[in-house]
């Protein structure tokens, strides 16, 4: 099998191709939560805090010089980015959760005995006919 085949074959499963979209919302979602975290959270947690922007809040390791930018560790965008994490994780886990609980109670429905099917019609002529032989052969 060629390469090109090959990869056709694996691009178009199911599971690539939800995985694919999985990803893309994944992306949508982690930018929502980003704009959620650092326009509705952040602001009201600043103003409990002291009125603090968090991210502004870096500590400068050296300063400017001349035309070289100063190094700073901008520890308030990690601290934001720490706070999105949580929120996308927490997000995952009760949809991993929701998910396992319908994939057990799907295999618990699967799990219970299946009443035994009605004898066909032929087969309960067939049951009539020997109980009458059996009555016969006795008497």
């Amino acid at each position: 099998m060629s390469i090109l085949k090959e990869f056709k074959t694996f691009a178009v499963k199911g599971n690539v191709v939800d995985m694919a979209v999985g990803i893309i919302i994944g992306a949508a979602f982690g930018k929502i939560v980003s704009s959620f975290v650092g326009d509705v959270i952040m602001p009201p947690i600043g103003v409990l805090v002291g009125g603090v922007d968090f991210a502004d809040l870096a500590v400068t390791l050296k300063a400017a010089e001349g035309d070289l930018p100063a190094v700073v560790l901008a520890y308030g965008k990690f601290l934001q980015s720490i706070i999105d994490f949580i929120i996308v994780a927490f997000a995952i886990f009760m949809g991993v959760k929701v998910i396992n609980r319908l994939k057990r109670e799907e295999a618990i429905a699967e799990e219970a005995p299946a009443e035994p099917e009605a004898p066909s019609n032929e087969e309960v002529l067939l049951s009539e006919i020997r109980d009458l032989l059996k009555n016969q052969n006795k008497s």
